[in-house]
């Protein structure tokens, strides 16, 4: 099906914010920092669920807030919130500031996520590209993936000038004060149908977008739809950054840059396999829409990638135990591709069976139960890693989540 919408300035306004924002310095090496700083993996996984678990407690509230009073004023608190997290790394010695810092970055999430998905939907439908939705959004996220993979790039050649995993934080401010100005300068159309903010006009929209909101995810079909995009973006969520101590003991069997401290060689791998990593993950992005377009119906693929992903958590926790790291490496990069290759899919699915002035709760939605999921799970697997390896713990966890998938299948 060939495409009708039109690379405007607002599409490349939309490209460089995901661009921006992925330009997280810090992303590829974050296990690696705490584990420096003298946390186990059970403490990593506890900073992770505070992470989810702020997602949790905020995620809906502020999607239904945005529906109401403006989604950019949002957007824009939540990089203030990114902001000072990055300064609380850079300056954190102990586990509470980590904590601290750990909040104020779940509540930029929880402030952002959803939001932005709206937004894009809503400028779709007022230009009448709505169809579009996937091939639309899989080239914009595909620019997020390509700002990933500068970003680990960058984040290595920092750490190897630098020896300081710390330094990186402080370099991550810049994209994101670039990444306010660029949201501040969105029309106004894109706040959705309720502008302005009035408390008594508020307090009912809040209301009346709650009783829909409720209404729809009474309904079955409505809510397996987001669990079933939730449920491997959770999964996704909590183990993806344990890529990179398994890089490390990668890195430390190679017969080159040996004169290199272990830090500098860890860091130059994990910057070049996770530009690889999103490099193809932007390639993903953008064959979400020629995938789907070869099933008649979108729930298959869905279906589908869900159980190639964790039979490649699955296999590369157990290549990892027996010592084959090169292995374990590639299964890993498949658990990232086949996210950005379900994420343009899924959005468009839910998209299609909820209202459309809905979707930013919608969407939070989604964002609320992955938090869940990778609130439960990131502990879990801490648990496991400490007690069994690092490999086991993948390994449980990726059986895990397949014995409940069937439950959450998509259907037509």
């Amino acid at each position: 099906m060939a495409t009708v919408f039109k690379k405007d300035t607002q599409y490349f306004k939309f490209c460089f914010y995901g661009f921006f924002k992925n330009l997280r310095f810090f992303e590829a090496f974050l296990v690696l920092f705490f584990l420096e700083n003298g946390l186990s993996f059970f403490e990593i996984g506890i900073l992770y669920s505070i992470r989810e678990i702020i997602r949790y407690i905020f995620e809906i509230p502020t999607g239904i807030i945005a529906d109401t009073i403006g989604r950019r004023r949002f957007m824009l608190i939540a990089f203030v919130f990114y902001i000072a997290s990055f300064l609380f790394f850079y300056l954190s010695m102990t586990f509470a500031v980590f904590v601290v810092a750990m909040i104020a970055f779940s509540l930029g999430d929880a402030l952002r996520s959803g939001n932005h998905k709206a937004m894009i939907i809503e400028y779709l439908t007022m230009k009448g590209w709505q169809n579009d939705k996937v091939h639309y959004y899989g080239n914009t996220r595909s620019w997020s993936q390509f700002g990933s993979a500068l970003s680990s790039i960058v984040g290595g050649f920092i750490v190897f000038f630098t020896g300081s995993f710390r330094d990186i934080f402080l370099f991550s401010v810049i994209p994101y004060v670039l990444d306010f100005a660029l949201v501040a300068s969105y029309p106004s159309s894109l706040d959705g149908s309720i502008k302005g903010f009035d408390i008594k006009r508020t307090g009912k929209e809040f209301a009346e977008v709650f009783r829909q909101y409720r209404m729809a995810l009474k309904n079955f079909h409505v809510t397996r739809a987001i669990l079933n995009i939730s449920v491997y973006s959770g999964y996704y969520r909590a183990v993806k950054d344990y890529l990179q101590p398994v890089i490390k003991s990668f890195a430390l069997t190679l017969p080159f840059l040996i004169s290199f401290t272990d830090k500098q060689r860890s860091s130059i791998l994990v910057g070049i396999i996770f530009f690889v990593i999103y490099l193809l993950n932007s390639v993903s992005s953008r064959l979400s829409g020629h995938v789907s377009d070869h099933f008649k119906n979108i729930y298959k693929p869905l279906n589908i990638s869900i159980f190639i992903g964790l039979a490649a958590g699955l296999l590369s926790g157990i290549f990892y135990d027996i010592g084959f790291y090169i292995l374990a490496v590639v299964l890993f990069m498949l658990i990232y591709m086949i996210e950005n290759l379900r994420k343009p899919m899924g959005v468009a699915y839910v998209s299609e069976t909820i209202d459309k002035r809905l979707l930013a709760s919608a969407m939070s939605t989604h964002s609320l139960y992955q938090s869940i999921i990778a609130a439960v799970i990131a502990p879990i697997i801490g648990i496991f890693a400490d007690w069994l390896g690092l490999g086991n713990g993948l390994v449980i966890v990726s059986v895990m989540i397949a014995l409940v998938v069937p439950f959450f299948l998509a259907r037509k």
